[in-house]
């Protein structure tokens, strides 16, 4: 059986006669609790948009945290409280890369859409793919959803009369632009300077039929 002081002192005596100095270890480094959080909510994310709620085990979440289950519990109460909470964090950062309180489009609406979608696409793909459809979690989903319709109400009446055609425009036309990003997001984000014109330009298209006809 080999002595640990000797072989210590083996390897120091060889590094001494080469020249040469074994490689520090590198400390492992305690993450703060905030810190763990953000890691577990990381990989929730990722595992959570790849295959949903029902799909993905605390497990799943773990070997993508590299981390115990154990680990998980002490900052999460359950698949359910960590699932809201990722939720949550993907919502926060969609206001705040696209701008909180906007009561209008305008020119940079879609853009910025696109760019808080290239950030977190995990995220995206988490509230407007799978959240929608789970209805344990859908009410955040369904907020924004009609507060995006009337915000799209209010600014195409403007330009389109009132009546069934102007609610047909406001509730496609928010559903389309999400749909549109998801798909341009699985299509691996190609041309990302001209992209939000080619989605503008179907919304436009929109507003064009939702137009009386002469």
């Amino acid at each position: 059986m080999s002595n640990p002081d000797a072989d210590s002192a083996q390897t120091a005596q060889t590094a001494q006669m080469t020249g040469t100095a074994p490689a520090p270890q590198a400390p492992v480094r305690r993450l703060r609790r905030a810190e763990r959080r953000e890691q577990i909510l990381d990989a929730a994310t990722r595992a959570f948009a790849r295959a949903g709620y029902a799909g993905t085990g605390l497990d799943d979440v773990a070997a993508e945290a590299e981390l115990t289950r154990a680990m998980l519990y002490r900052h999460f109460e359950s698949k359910a409280d960590l699932y809201r909470a990722a939720l949550d964090r993907a919502c926060l950062r969609l206001a705040e890369a696209t701008g909180t309180g906007v009561d209008d489009y305008d020119a940079n609406t879609i853009p910025a859409l696109l760019r808080a979608a290239a950030a977190d696409s995990d995220g995206f793909r988490l509230l407007f793919r799978y959240a929608a459809r789970e209805p344990d979690f859908r009410d955040l989903i369904d907020s924004i959803t009609t507060a995006s319709r009337e915000i799209a109400h209010r600014n195409l009446a403007r330009r389109i009369p009132e009546g069934p055609w102007l609610d047909w425009a406001a509730n496609l036309i928010p559903t389309m632009t999400i749909e549109a990003v998801i798909a341009w997001l699985d299509a691996g984000q190609p041309d990302p300077d001209h992209a939000a014109d080619r989605i503008t330009e179907a919304v436009h298209g929109v507003m064009a039929a939702a137009h009386p006809t002469a």
